[in-house]
């Protein structure tokens, strides 16, 4: 599927266009961001942190709520050491993991 790999994701520049994909780890919406949601999706290598802005909520609320393995589409925007993938398009390719066990804390 041409996802890369969190590891791989961390040597990009900031505005490169990215695909990348995991375990759902953590969904946070904090009454702070202005309805914003922060996601965090985990492979082999490490974590991706995702932001989702509001309009991709409201035209993806079942991946973004839903996937427990989630792909995402988007571009990194990096200051210094801080990085995030600014999704433009999610995924769920949940199926994938069958009945295996993932739970993520949520809206904590």
């Amino acid at each position: 599927m041409r996802f890369s790999v969190a590891e791989k994701i961390r040597l990009l520049p900031s505005g490169s266009r990215v695909r990348a994909a995991g375990i759902v780890t953590g969904r946070q919406r904090p009454s702070t961001a202005s309805g914003t949601v922060f996601v965090t999706l985990e492979d082999e290598t490490g974590y991706v942190n995702v932001i989702v802005w509001p309009h991709l909520i409201e035209s993806q609320r079942r991946e973004l709520l839903g996937a427990r393995l989630m792909g995402v589409e988007g571009v990194l925007e990096r200051e210094g050491e801080v990085m995030h993938l600014v999704a433009r398009r999610l995924t769920d390719h949940s199926a994938l993991l069958g009945r295996l066990a993932t739970p993520s804390r949520d809206f904590h």
